[in-house]
């Protein structure tokens, strides 16, 4: 290739990738319904979107590398917290189960269906084992089941792509030596691949505490550090066992995720925006190696190949993998119905098919457009399939408002209990010990960490956070607080008013986006608590005890959280739900506490 066809195909390339994500997000569907068709015309309409030609035979190391970096990613993302009883028993389950029963479906149907090899077939089940948070994550976005169902998908797609990798790695070693094809399974070789990837975890984990901890590095070069790290133990641990480097990266990002001794940001713009256009990449330079002419002839049986995978062995294995465990049978159904593949299965495909072909071996140039149809087929039947079979189940979370309460004084505690009394489920966060203690002594719910770690938490959004209201007696805590996290939540972002006279440093000089009345500031709600006053939630549709009862917040039939400002009194309708500030000492005002 010229130099000019070079630097054209780089551009369409990105152009491409970062393309085909914006119109699927306009869109509401997974970036790879549009990502594979796009990549797949590109490189039979060009002759410049080719990676063998773009660069050459070291395509496949960086597949290796560049899914590393999502695995990484992808482990930041997981909190060991939410990795218990039902939901590890069932993760652990799909996980054998998983492995073991699609990787016997799918060498037996590659026998009859495409008439490959068993050799071929094994490679073929192998691969198709995996699934991937690249995939799941979207449409859990789209769908929003239940805390559960959304636990156990994420940490099962996370964990499986890793353990398909190194699957495949060790099934190819042994087809090169001829082991598998005298039934020869080297296990022994699987037990040392998952080794040297704990192994490499654990050097991640030490080079990373050595950067951000001791060096303390600020939020770029800290970025850096991460983005070589995982570089360099994957690339470390594949040199010593191929595919190894997966375990590794993830191994990482779990570690220093789940570790209170690390401080990483949870929104890390530049990381995210990285990984976001490594997928594109991959995506649109995995699927233009895939020629039409190489489809024809497996494209029936791998419609067939797809719909055994769809509706006999995913949900046989979600069948019995929740035996036994407290996930209801509706939610067993839908873990049944969710199991796209995604970027690992596209990227072993693309490295062992090309050298399994160059060793000879019948039929290995099927395994990638096999592999190629079987990721689009699942994911396009999943993304038009998981939001209406998730709603007739019944496991769709119900949209409901979650705010996030920040403060711990006595009165916005009780401010917290009647608003669940009124139906809204309440997460809060204090600073001080005494105020999370008495956050605890009240039954609510307590966010853990930082302000902003708790904040923007991507396991407290996916747990439903909707809102944060900042109510402290510090008026510029308040206000620098809601700035900072206004980019950071996806719902408004309000602070207590400042009172009228405060002379705050920062707190009169920011943008209005208040909750109560200036009159109701944070030192004139703690003198009218201390006085007898208390916070009570009753239907809208009762008449107040008297006009000195205050309305502060509505809550909506639907859920919806609405606060009442300065701005005067939010009308309601039948269904709503009021919550009340009594006025102080009325005999009998409020709950005794």
């Amino acid at each position: 290739m010229s130099e000019n066809d070079v630097l054209l195909g780089m551009a369409l390339t990105v152009g491409l990738a970062v393309a085909s994500q914006i119109l699927a997000s306009g869109l509401r569907i997974p970036a790879l319904v549009v990502l594979l068709p796009a990549g797949f015309a590109a490189g039979a309409l060009t002759d410049v979107v080719h990676p063998d030609k773009l660069v050459g035979p070291d395509f496949s190391v960086l597949v290796s590398l560049s899914v590393a970096i999502i695995l990484y990613d992808a482990g930041l993302a997981l909190n060991l917290r939410h990795l218990k009883g039902a939901t590890r028993s069932v993760v652990v389950r799909l996980l054998v189960l998983g492995v073991v029963f699609t990787w016997a479906a799918v060498m037996c149907l590659g026998l009859t269906l495409f008439g490959v090899p068993a050799a071929v077939a094994s490679m073929l089940g192998v691969i198709l084992v995996v699934s991937g948070p690249t995939v799941v994550g979207p449409l859990l976005e789209h769908v929003r089941p239940s805390d559960q169902v959304r636990r156990v998908l994420v940490w099962e797609g996370s964990l499986v792509d890793p353990v398909g990798g190194i699957l495949g790695a060790v099934v190819f070693h042994s087809l090169l030596s001829g082991g598998l094809q005298t039934g020869n399974f080297r296990f022994g070789s699987f037990i040392a691949g998952i080794a040297v990837g704990l192994a490499g975890g654990a050097v991640g984990t030490v080079l990373l505490w050595c950067t951000l901890r001791l060096l303390r590095l600020g939020e770029t070069l800290g970025t850096l550090a991460q983005l070589a790290t995982v570089v360099v133990i994957s690339a470390g641990c594949d040199m010593a066992y191929d595919d190894s480097g997966l375990i590794a990266a993830i191994v990482a990002g779990l570690t220093v995720a789940n570790l209170p001794a690390f401080d990483i940001p949870v929104r890390r713009p530049f990381f995210e925006t990285l990984v976001q256009l490594i997928i594109g990449l991959l995506f649109i330079s995995i699927s233009a190696t895939v020629t039409p002419e190489s489809l024809v002839p497996v494209l029936l049986p791998t419609v067939v190949l797809i719909i055994v995978l769809v509706v006999v062995v995913r949900p046989l294995v979600a069948l019995l993998a929740g035996i036994g465990t407290d996930l209801s049978g509706s939610e067993r159904a839908f873990v049944g119905w969710m199991a796209p593949r995604g970027i690992v299965a596209a990227s072993t495909a693309t490295t062992f098919s090309a050298a399994l072909a160059s060793a000879g071996l019948d039929d290995a140039d099927k395994i990638l457009p096999i592999t190629f149809l079987v990721i689009v087929g699942t994911v396009v039947v999943y993304a038009l399939t998981a939001k209406p079979v998730a709603v007739r189940l019944g496991v769709v979370r119900a949209v409901r408002d979650r705010p996030l309460l920040v403060g711990g004084d006595r009165w916005v505690v009780d401010l917290a209990r009647a608003l669940r009394d009124a139906g809204i489920d309440v997460l809060m966060w204090a600073g001080s010990a005494r105020e999370r203690a008495l956050i605890e002594e009240a039954g609510l719910e307590l966010a853990a960490g930082e302000l902003m770690a708790a904040a923007t938490d991507p396991q407290a959004r996916w747990e439903g956070v909707t809102s944060v209201y900042l109510l402290t007696d510090d008026d510029d805590f308040n206000a620098l607080a809601s700035v900072a996290l206004r980019d950071s939540v996806d719902g408004p972002v309000r602070r207590i008013s400042p009172p009228r006279d405060s002379r705050g440093v920062v707190a009169l000089y920011t943008a209005e986006d208040t909750v109560l009345r200036p009159e109701l500031a944070p030192r004139a709600l703690a003198a009218r608590h201390e006085q007898g006053a208390r916070f009570r939630a009753q239907p809208a549709s009762d008449p107040r005890p008297s006009d000195a009862h205050e309305v502060v917040f509505v809550v909506r039939g639907d859920g919806g959280l609405v606060p009442v400002t300065e701005e005067g009194p939010t009308a309601t309708e039948e269904g709503d739900m009021l919550v009340l500030l009594t006025p102080a000492q009325v005999p009998g005002a409020g709950r005794a506490r």
